[in-house]
């Protein structure tokens, strides 16, 4: 499952548990509320794990791309170098895509 889908997933669980737990107080059904309190933190819960992992990927991407980019430099490959520097700023988007 990608992450996109487990972001996706975790929005639907916090809007449910959102509506679950209005319902449940307009109501006066504690444990409704408190169902609603969990799945809504459930569903948040994993839509900061879904971030974590594109953060963790993002990490990595500037990692290879900087050691690339420096390869090429070494060797004097200019587009061994500018590959590697497109890397690192792909793996900068999607860390902060994801912040």
């Amino acid at each position: 499952m990608s992450t996109a889908t487990k972001r996706i997933e975790g929005a639907a669980e916090e809007l449910q548990g959102k509506v679950k737990k209005g319902f449940g107080r307009l109501t006066g059904d504690d444990e409704m509320e408190a169902e609603g309190q969990a799945e809504e933190s459930f569903g948040r819960g994993k839509q900061e794990a879904a971030k974590a992992i594109e953060r963790a990927k993002g990490r990595g991407e500037q990692i290879m791309g900087g050691l690339k980019k420096h390869l090429g430099r070494s060797i004097g490959d200019h587009r061994t170098s500018a590959e590697g520097r497109a890397q690192e700023l792909k793996g900068r988007a999607r860390e902060k895509l994801n912040k």
